[in-house]
């Protein structure tokens, strides 16, 4: 590897308190981060301040999403990725950023959902390119959102949802499709 092929797995934050710093990311499988203009027109979507909000970024990879949010003041962003190098690399970023309240776990997402009680109000679910594990993934979702939770979703080919997460937004970049959905508790 030449000494500057390293530093073009980068990615910029584009908002809040670390608007332009840089996030380095070690290259997975599968790994493509957000695209700028796309993360710029979900925050616009969410809305810029992300203030006492619970944020989930399941597939975290280069960890762009989950540390947009923190920059933009959730109050806590847990950023899970089954990869152990990327996690190592989503912890450095954090330290060199000075985010404590980003909470990195190197773990499958499907057992994360499955083992934790935490609700949250945004969840991205960027997955790997090809994955295709959606409805055991909106089984487990289900119960760790609160009600009117936002859910992102980016594939290259969209899944079907379930009906208690009801459109807001979607778009298209390049390969991928993505929609923002909003979870709507529905009585049982």
């Amino acid at each position: 590897m030449s000494k500057h092929s390293k530093h073009s797995n980068q990615v910029r934050i584009i908002g809040g308190q670390c608007r332009g710093r840089k996030l380095v990311f070690a290259d997975a499988d599968g790994l493509r981060p957000t695209p700028d203009s796309v993360r710029e027109k979900l925050f616009n979507w969410l809305g810029q301040d992300l203030t006492g909000m619970n944020v989930l970024d399941l597939f975290a990879g280069s960890g762009a999403l989950g540390f947009e949010a923190a920059s933009r003041n959730a109050k806590r962003a847990v950023l899970a990725d089954n990869n152990r190098k990327t996690a190592d690399m989503l912890r450095q970023n954090a330290r060199g950023l000075g985010l404590d309240k980003l909470e990195i776990l190197n773990t499958d997402g499907l057992a994360y959902l499955q083992r934790s009680s935490e609700k949250f109000d945004v969840v991205f679910l960027d997955p790997p390119f090809a994955w295709q594990g959606w409805e055991n993934l909106f089984t487990s979702l289900k119960n760790s959102l609160k009600n009117g939770a936002m859910v992102y979703i980016e594939a290259g080919e969209l899944p079907d949802f379930p009906e208690w997460l009801e459109p807001y937004r979607e778009g298209r970049a390049g390969k991928s499709g993505f929609v923002l959905l909003q979870f709507v508790q529905v009585a049982e």
